[in-house]
């Protein structure tokens, strides 16, 4: 016997809601943008990464760190400290600047 269930799916606009949560509460959109930024950094240095052909492991021995802490980094299970971020891009050939927006 065949079994066909069907799962239902619902749509979920999730920017419309991520936008509306923001516009009520300070407090999340805050720390919404924050993530944002911090979530476009990483991906910026996994970018730069995967261009030089450097693998994980490379980098964690370049950098004097482990292979799963870069891993762990890349998959925003953790947030790297200021030092430690600037230490891994810096090893990759590049500096943080601050801009005005």
């Amino acid at each position: 016997m065949e079994r066909n269930d069907h799962m239902p799916f619902t749509t979920i606009k999730t920017e419309e809601l991520i936008h509306e949560k923001k516009q009520k509460d300070k407090a999340f959109a805050k720390q919404w943008d924050e993530s944002r930024n911090e979530y476009k950094l990483i991906q910026e240095m996994i970018k730069i990464r995967k261009e030089q052909h450097i693998t994980q492991t490379q980098l964690a021995k370049m950098t004097g760190n482990k292979q799963q802490s870069i891993s762990r980094i890349e998959k925003k299970l953790v947030k790297p400290s200021l030092a430690t971020f600037c230490k891994i891009i810096n090893t990759l050939g590049y500096d943080l600047k601050i801009v005005k927006r």
